[in-house]
């Protein structure tokens, strides 16, 4: 009977650029679309105890800010997971982050930093099981807007027990220890990646991460740029960093 050989399992990094094959970033602009992404946010909140105290509405003020980036992320073309993203500057302080640690982010602010805050981070808990990879596939945009907007750092305010996932996977930095947040009733620590200094490390480790500038420019440029507004934004972490065509030809 002969030998079964085992097949060595693929490295995680693999693994995560491989669950990207199907999935597409749409950006959320109108009213329907935002109606989908308040009820994934109820589901999901719900499922983990984490509803805001009185929570009504799971839509606010801040989804509409001009320097809000809401985003929906589809897996074979059905809506599982959101986030929206923050672009934060001296000028413009609105985010998430400054209504639960303002001082905190104040001090990055006036120190003239830039920053990216990430909030409103949903996935469907049906497909959590299915699809382990969606909490990485879900923040990627996070880093797309840090390079895109060349931000100083970017922002987690969490749960005190995701902060491991944090530093292990985004090399953050504490910078408020666990606090009572009012508005939600627990514990929320805020974190920080010094996100040009951990840069190559993190693509290096997560191919995932990485992205076309086209890519970019299409989740957070100006719609001004385009003869229509891209519907749906496909990954490009599998051939960013490739050399082009001349390049190529150069080397040869």
């Amino acid at each position: 009977m002969p030998i079964k050989q085992s097949v060595p399992e693929a490295p995680f990094s693999e693994k995560l650029l491989a669950s990207l094959d199907h999935i597409e970033y749409r950006r959320i602009q109108n009213a329907e679309d935002f109606e989908d992404i308040a009820r994934l946010r109820y589901k999901a909140y719900k499922a983990q105890d984490v509803l805001p105290v009185g929570a009504v509405d799971m839509l606010d003020e801040i989804d509409f800010d001009r320097n809000a980036y809401v985003f929906g992320i589809h897996h074979y073309e059905e809506l599982i997971a959101t986030i929206r993203v923050h672009y934060v500057t001296p000028d413009h302080r609105v985010c998430q982050s400054t209504g639960v640690f303002p001082d905190a982010v104040h001090a990055f602010l006036d120190a003239g930093m830039t920053l990216i805050d990430p909030a409103r981070f949903a996935v469907d808990p049906a497909v959590v099981a299915e699809l382990p990879t969606i909490p990485y596939i879900t923040l990627r945009p996070s880093i797309m807007a840090a390079i895109h907007f060349d931000a100083d750092r970017v922002l987690q305010h969490i749960r005190p027990p995701h902060a491991s996932f944090y530093k292990r996977i985004f090399l953050a930095d504490i910078v408020v220890p666990p606090t009572m947040a009012g508005i939600y009733g627990f514990e929320l620590t805020l974190l920080a990646s010094r996100v040009k200094e951990v840069r190559p490390q993190l693509m290096r480790r997560f191919p995932l991460f990485r992205s076309e500038a086209y890519e970019r420019r299409m989740m957070f440029g100006n719609e001004a740029q385009f003869d229509s507004p891209p519907l749906t934004v496909l990954p490009t972490a599998r051939i960013a960093g490739r050399p082009t065509s001349q390049e190529m030809a150069f080397a040869e």
